[in-house]
């Protein structure tokens, strides 16, 4: 998983690659991207680097 994160002005702009489609854990969705748990980024707001825990899902 590649993921690219940068802060522009105001705005957090996250850029991560998607996946073929497979199962989330309960079942009830298809995973397409995602994290697997939280991650410290390069991106910094105050000094402070960004940490970010992001799962996109599609409905089968």
């Amino acid at each position: 998983m590649a993921m690219k994160v940068e802060v522009k002005d105001t705005k957090l702009i996250i850029e991560i690659d998607l996946e073929t489609p497979k199962p989330s854990a309960s079942g009830k969705t298809l995973v397409v991207a995602s994290t697997r748990g939280n991650t410290v980024t390069t991106a910094k707001v105050d000094g402070k680097p960004v940490i970010i825990g992001l799962n996109a899902y599609i409905k089968p």
